[in-house]
């Protein structure tokens, strides 16, 4: 798919999954029987175009992502793979799925015949290394396992996981010269190794661990490998060099186990990675991988996602729609991944082992998308996991003094704007949810929105940042506004009644970046001067006033205060003719834009974050039914079954959250208010498994894609008359059922009364 530009107006008129044991326990193995849904899951979906996916095996929310990296580096391969590509330097056990940034890609395992060659070679002269092609034709993926025929060296490899052990299989031909190249030099493109160390065990055992700078400026990763047979000859490289004895240490350490092999032979290693220690891994392995069954493997990792994805049964004629749908329930599922040991041990931001947390600690938090609709999202879906996604963030901020901005692997990247951990937190907090301390919860929010770094000492002396002191200030700034606001729900929830007022002052501060004269948000160099010269569809990329959009994008950007935003735009008529405007308003960008800016309907850009609740905002104002034609568009059109099936970078399961939760039928425009505005139904029947036995039911009558705009909502048989739900009325279950036609209700939503309000309403408590 090649990014739209659109005109809008053109267009329309349980049990736990034990991992690695001898056999799935029965009771899995019925339910997938009876329910198996990761045949609609496409890993594939995503590899095309800007996606960004990662392709491989895992489970959910696991530490392993074991997967292939093309040979190619470059912005389209920050996985490690595209879909463009047909070529493998290796199966690593790390990748980040959906970003633009090149990290991880640790301890690469390659196994070749023939003459040992250490280095992975280029694309000009793959016969100088190691590096294989491979036909798409040859490859397999599917959740929790991925096999592919190297090429090159005849060689069959299957790849499946547990949550902290990357089990390979490799079937060679028959050989004299059989390998496996443990590569602890190869990474991302981001990726460089800083000290590595491998050391032959045993006659079986491969053990080391690999420390490397990028993005992440500190990763540790330990590992133990261990083999199926024993090893006939173990040598290793100073990276061509060949070294005496069976242990190096240095920057780029190479280790190469050779075996000889019979026609068809299974040469099988489990690789356990560890943050903490080589230890540590090899426990990490007798705790979930004891045995050498790899299909029943492969058939536990598919009982565990298919337990995750059986917390949402739809129905629908159209399996196209289906197997989209179920693939962005898995993307979703990829991360925030597990950051400790078997035993609990993990390394934290301070630069120390941590001993049996109690608490599943986890990482890669992109929260300047996630806070959006991942999160929101996970307390409907995934509640059970919410106290540890909020402990991890409190360990985070004990450790380092702030919450985190985008953690990765024991490090803070500083990356992005806003301190999106506060509305996440906030949102679990009035949500009622328990298992995290609530006072060292809020003692963190607001200790993260006092500091005076990033430009928050301007917003506390100034109300905005001077676009002259810092780059991306109006992004900077509304962002904040976003975070302040949410935490004065809190503080008011609490009895906190002067640190309510205060930050809901603060919540305010977007007004200071709109410039009333020219209708959109813009740089402001002083209280009466604005920065020049200005058009609300130039984006300079890193150095403008905005992060990855416009002005036409980011005058938006007020999800905590639609209200006050609609008054400053000139009232509700005035209001919905510039959101009419923003889907059919064409400009160039200016050559220094960022490629994030991606999937526009005019101005609107769908493959970025900070849209994904302007669709919602016709509700605000009476106009649901515009709501619809905007979001089953581009349902229909932005997401697709292909593997350019997603319209811009996949951030960590942001696009494919908000595509889970619009297909249903709602959206959490206000990330801790709780409540979600109605939109357009895909479905015919969704059904969301809830906490304690209870379910939600959504159904859509007379239903099709002509059949857009609601007519009329009925919630456990009453009708229902608000254009939006509450958490706590989602949570409680029964039935919601849509009457769908192919002629908007426009007096549906319309009354005042029945429109989605920027204020926290009752919320369910979630144990």
């Amino acid at each position: 798919m090649k990014e739209l530009n659109i005109s809008f107006g053109k267009l329309l008129s349980t049990a736990t999954v034990l991992l690695g044991m001898l056999a799935p326990q029965a009771g899995h193995a019925q339910q997938q029987k009876a329910a198996s849904l990761t045949k609609y899951v496409d890993p594939f979906i995503g590899t095309g175009f800007h996606g960004h996916v990662f392709l491989g095996a895992n489970v959910p929310f696991g530490a392993v992502q074991l997967g292939p990296s093309n040979i190619s580096q470059g912005w389209d391969w920050c996985s490690g793979y595209h879909i463009s590509d047909s070529t493998i330097v290796g199966f690593q056990h790390t990748h980040l799925s959906g970003t633009g940034i090149g990290d991880l890609g640790d301890v690469s395992l390659m196994p070749t015949t023939g003459v040992i060659k250490t280095m992975k070679g280029s694309i000009k002269n793959m016969e100088s290394g190691y590096v294989s092609k491979f036909s798409h034709k040859e490859e397999t993926a599917r959740p929790g396992y991925y096999a592919v025929k190297l090429k090159r060296y005849d060689v069959g490899v299957r790849l499946t996981t547990t949550k902290r052990v990357g089990f390979h299989e490799y079937t060679f031909p028959k050989t004299n010269d059989a390998h496996v190249i443990i590569d602890l030099q190869e990474g991302l493109c981001w990726d460089s190794p800083v000290n590595t160390y491998l050391h032959q065990v045993n006659d079986s055992t491969i053990a080391g661990y690999r420390f490397s700078k990028g993005w992440a400026p500190d990763q540790r990763i330990y590992f133990t490998a261990i083999f199926s047979k024993p090893i006939k000859t173990f040598a290793v490289y100073d990276t061509t060099a060949l070294k005496p004895g069976t242990s190096l240490q240095g920057r780029k350490v190479k280790g190469v186990a050779s075996f000889l092999t019979t026609a068809g032979e299974k040469v099988l290693v489990k690789v356990g990675i560890s943050p903490v220690s080589e230890g540590n891994a090899l426990g990490n392995i007798k705790a979930e991988l004891p045995g050498w069954g790899f299909d029943r493997t492969v058939a536990a990792a598919d009982a565990a996602w298919n337990q995750e994805l059986q917390k949402v049964m739809v129905r629908t004629p159209d399996e196209k729609k289906k197997k989209i749908f179920y693939t962005a329930m898995y993307h979703t599922m990829i991360a925030p991944s597990i950051f400790n040991d078997h035993n609990g041990d993990y390394w934290g931001t301070d630069k120390q082992v941590h001993n049996k947390a109690g608490f599943t600690n986890l990482t890669t938090f992109s929260l300047w998308d996630t806070y959006r609709a991942a999160h929101p999202m996970y307390t409907l879906l995934q509640p059970e996991k919410v106290s540890d996604m909020v402990n991890s963030m409190l360990a985070i901020y004990k450790q380092q003094g702030s919450l985190p901005m985008w953690h990765l692997m024991g490090n803070e990247t500083y990356c992005m704007v806003g301190y999106s951990a506060v509305p996440v937190l906030a949102d679990a907090i009035l949500k009622g949810f328990k298992g995290f301390d609530v006072s060292v919860a809020y003692e963190a929010m607001k200790a993260t929105a006092m500091r005076d770094s990033l430009g928050i000492k301007f917003v506390k002396q100034l109300g905005y940042i001077p676009a002259d002191s810092l780059a991306q200030s109006v992004s900077l700034g509304m962002e904040y506004a976003i975070d302040d606001w949410c935490l004065a729900q809190v503080a008011k929830k609490l009895g906190k009644q002067q640190d309510f007022e205060y930050f809901s002052k603060r919540g305010q501060n977007y007004r200071n970046y709109y410039d009333a004269k020219a209708g959109f948000m813009r740089g402001r160099l002083s209280a009466d001067k604005w920065r020049t010269p200005y058009s609300p569809f130039i984006s300079i990329h890193e150095r403008g006033d905005f992060t990855e959009g416009n002005g036409w994008q980011y005058t938006w950007l007020v999800p905590q205060d639609v209200e006050r935003l609609m008054s400053m735009l000139g009232g509700e008529q005035r209001f919905t003719q510039k959101l009419d405007s923003l889907f059919i308003a064409e400009g160039d960008m200016g050559k220094e834009r960022s490629p994030d800016i991606s999937g526009l309907i005019g101005q609107y850009a769908h493959g970025n974050e900070p849209s994904h609740h302007v669709t919602y905002l016709y509700a605000y104002a009476g106009q649901s039914w515009k709501t619809a034609e905007k979001v089953r568009y581009i349902m229909n059109h932005f997401y697709t079954d292909k593997t350019d099936g997603i319209i811009g970078n996949e951030d960590v399961g942001q696009m494919s959250s908000w595509y889970v939760l619009s297909s249903l039928g709602f959206y959490p425009v206000n990330p801790a208010n709780g409540n979600y505005v109605f939109g357009s139904p895909l479905f015919n029947e969704a059904t969301i498994r809830l906490p304690g036995g209870k379910s939600m039911r959504l159904t859509a009558h007379n239903n099709n894609d002509q059949n857009i705009y609601i007519q009329r909502v009925t919630l456990n048989g009453k009708n229902y008359t608000r254009s939006y739900i509450t958490y706590a009325d989602l949570m409680k279950g029964g039935e919601l059922i849509f009457e769908m036609g192919n002629k908007p209700n426009k007096a549906w939503g319309r009354s005042m009364q029945d429109r989605p309000k920027s204020v926290t309403l009752t919320t369910a408590s979630v144990k």
